[in-house]
């Protein structure tokens, strides 16, 4: 008995393991599988770059191996040896119970039974047959299986195939993705070089992620395919013992392969990366022509130290009269417009000149009723502030651009004359905000315009 597995094993070593066939001209990898040539080529027929080992998924550079001519000769010889040893007379078993020899089998109870058992009240209703029957029946079950075996292996290293073609096409879209946004930061270095660090370290960690989920199917797969690997090589000794030792052992193997499980293996769909750029990164001249909002100062709303043109587009600043007591008046030298936004984009520009300091921006409608409080954002005030006092008397002339975004809410301003970005303010707006001009009290022969496009 030992001979024959002996021998089963050793013709199966001489097998390839894709065509389950004794090798043809055999050729080993690089990790040491070997398999026909023929079989080998076939399986790598189509690829590119990348040729795995069908049994350990092992990487072969260029699919390079080399001849086996020393297991060419070895499989040569195994071939003349008789695939089974020629059967000896079979002694008889004898029941253990009654001392009678074994000769019928019970397929409900999987047992083998004597004349005295068939005729004892746990058999008398059961489908006996001879044990010669049954073996021969059950071999062909199992056969069956070990094929059904050998398909449910072929197909979990498809499966593993693919998953690692996922993973290297996943790679590349991510590579590509990668290289198609440094083009764009880079234009902007200076305003995004914290933007791309980030993005790099968010895309690693995704990259990190499907390759944990990678190894952790292929580690499911490659268990499973273990799993059927015992299994099958079980149905293969099984298959090469007598009867009756096959019939007791066949049960076993067709529950374990009846809750034989699936392999896991999860799916891991890839986040797509974006990042938000500046509006006027898409072109200034179309948001201002997209968006523009023609306003008009508002006189009612104008700090006594603020003179207002008639046409409702200047604003110059005069000495601070003497206010008393009064609580008017907002103590800062602010006016609002006469239009104000719930929602939606506008853009508006003002034209500054002289030396002082000066802010743009918006405030709720509601803030200008309290007029002891500052401006603040605390205080529903979002404004930028910036002076002049330090540029060049060439320069002393500046368009300035606001851009709101209600429903995004952002505040972006922009030095129109150099077609640059100077500040953004971020909240979330609930109520209807009025574009808001202020001129510092120290700011003298100062004058802020609003600028309408023709």
């Amino acid at each position: 008995m030992a001979s024959e597995v002996f021998l089963t094993e050793l013709q199966a070593e001489a097998s390839c393991p894709l065509c389950q066939d004794y090798l043809r001209d055999p050729v080993t990898l690089d990790c040491g599988h070997n398999f026909c040539e023929s079989c080998i080529q076939q399986r790598w027929e189509n690829l590119e770059d990348v040729f795995p080992c069908p049994v350990c998924f092992h990487y072969c550079p260029d699919g390079n191996f080399r001849r086996n001519h020393q297991l060419h000769h070895i499989v040569d010889i195994i071939k003349l040896v008789p695939t089974r040893t020629e059967r000896k007379q079979k002694e008889e078993i004898l029941c253990e119970m009654h001392n009678q020899v074994l000769d019928q089998f019970c397929e409900e109870d999987a047992e083998l039974l004597c004349p005295q058992c068939r005729v004892s009240s746990d058999h008398q209703d059961h489908h006996l047959v001879l044990i010669e029957s049954a073996a021969k029946s059950h071999r062909k079950k199992l056969k069956i299986c070990m094929e059904l075996l050998k398909r449910q292996i072929e197909e979990n290293i498809v499966a593993c195939r693919n998953e690692v073609s996922k993973f290297l096409e996943e790679s590349r879209k991510m590579e590509n993705f990668r290289m198609g946004l440094y083009p764009e930061l880079e234009e902007l270095k200076s305003f995004l070089r914290n933007e791309k660090a980030e993005i790099k370290v968010r895309l690693r960690k995704e990259e990190k992620v499907l390759e944990n989920q990678l190894a952790k199917n292929k580690s499911h797969i490659s268990n499973h395919m273990d799993m059927l690997k015992n299994l099958l090589s079980e149905v293969i000794i099984v298959c090469s013992l007598d009867d009756l030792d096959l019939l007791s052992r066949s049960e076993n193997i067709h529950r374990n392969f009846e809750d034989l499980p699936s392999p896991t293996v999860i799916s891991h769909e890839l986040k797509k990366e974006s990042f938000t750029l500046p509006p006027h990164y898409f072109g200034l001249q179309k948001m201002i022509s997209t968006f523009h909002a023609d306003l008009t100062l508002d006189p009612a709303t104008a700090h006594p130290s603020l003179i207002i043109s008639k046409d409702k587009k200047n604003i110059f600043r005069t000495s601070l009269p003497d206010l008393g007591n009064s609580q008017t008046f907002a103590p800062y030298a602010a006016v609002l417009s006469c239009e104000g936004f719930d929602g939606g984009r506008h853009f508006w520009q003002v034209e500054v000149k002289g030396r002082g300091d000066w802010s743009l921006g918006v405030c709720e409608e509601s803030y200008y009723k309290n007029t002891l409080i500052s401006p603040t954002c605390e205080n529903g005030c979002w404004s930028f502030e910036l002076s002049t006092r330090d540029i060049k008397q060439d320069a002393r002339r500046m368009r300035i651009g606001v851009f709101l975004d209600y429903e995004l809410g952002e505040i972006s301003i922009y030095n129109l004359s150099r077609r640059s970005y100077l500040h953004k303010l971020t909240h979330i707006f609930t109520k209807k905000l009025m574009p808001y001009f202020s001129i510092r009290v120290s700011s003298k022969h100062f004058s802020i315009s609003l600028v309408t496009i023709s």
